[in-house]
């Protein structure tokens, strides 16, 4: 009769054991690959106000941490007319991300330097979130609502583009707008012609009041600077 409850103690004991690696097994298969330093943010904001740069920059710091990497010095991809950092001067959203390689959550390439990033093309299997996952857009079979455009306030080059960076994403105003780009660069019904391919700098969005009309859900491009 000992022997036998002996024998039940300890194959519970490795059971719990054996539970503790499978949570923790669980745990490490949700960290992000180590090499990703881009990423479309898997969360949104209603308004165009994420609090300025800064306030942008924390999201991608977050969600970044959130998946294992919150060692890396992470920046939203916006433009700002008049960053308090940069003595209330232009900043561009190309001098805020480093000089590359940068890669997906899947180890993907997505350009290795500055000049290749802005001459591509957007892609909704390499324009991931930091979970690895596709952004809803217009590409086949992709899940609805439409949430490809990502905001920038840029030029295609990736300059500030005036008027449409919402205040420097302070606003919530109905009577101002922000440039955003298409993360599939895809247009309506899968076109992938013209502006439509533009990963940063497709048209303007509804309004700094409200980001889902058009296909947005106020997400950003973040990048690992360092």
């Amino acid at each position: 009769m000992k022997q036998h409850i002996f024998l039940l103690a300890a194959l519970a004991a490795l059971g719990a054991v054996s539970s503790d690696r499978d949570q923790s097994i669980g745990a490490e298969g949700a960290q992000a690959n180590p090499a990703m330093s881009f990423f479309v943010s898997s969360t949104g904001s209603k308004t165009v106000n994420l609090g300025g740069l800064r306030g942008a920059d924390k999201i991608c710091q977050e969600l970044a941490s959130a998946v294992g990497l919150g060692n890396k010095t992470w920046r939203a991809y916006l433009s700002a007319e008049r960053d308090p950092d940069n003595g209330n001067k232009p900043t561009d959203a190309r001098s805020r991300i480093g000089t590359g390689p940068w890669s997906n959550a899947k180890g993907v390439v997505v350009a290795k330097d500055l000049d290749e990033l802005h001459a591509r093309k957007g892609d909704a299997d390499v324009f991931l979130d930091e979970r690895g996952q596709r952004v809803p857009g217009n590409w086949p079979d992709s899940p609805k609502p439409t949430v490809h455009d990502i905001l920038t306030g840029s030029t295609a080059d990736g300059k500030v583009m005036a008027g449409k960076t919402c205040n420097d994403w302070t606003s919530d105003a109905k009577d101002q707008q922000a440039q955003v780009g298409h993360s599939d660069g895809l247009g309506p019904g899968g076109d992938p012609s013209g502006r439509y391919a533009v990963w940063n700098s497709s048209h303007e969005n509804g309004s700094c009041a409200d980001t889902a009309p058009r296909g947005g859900a106020g997400r950003i491009y973040c990048f690992a600077a360092k």
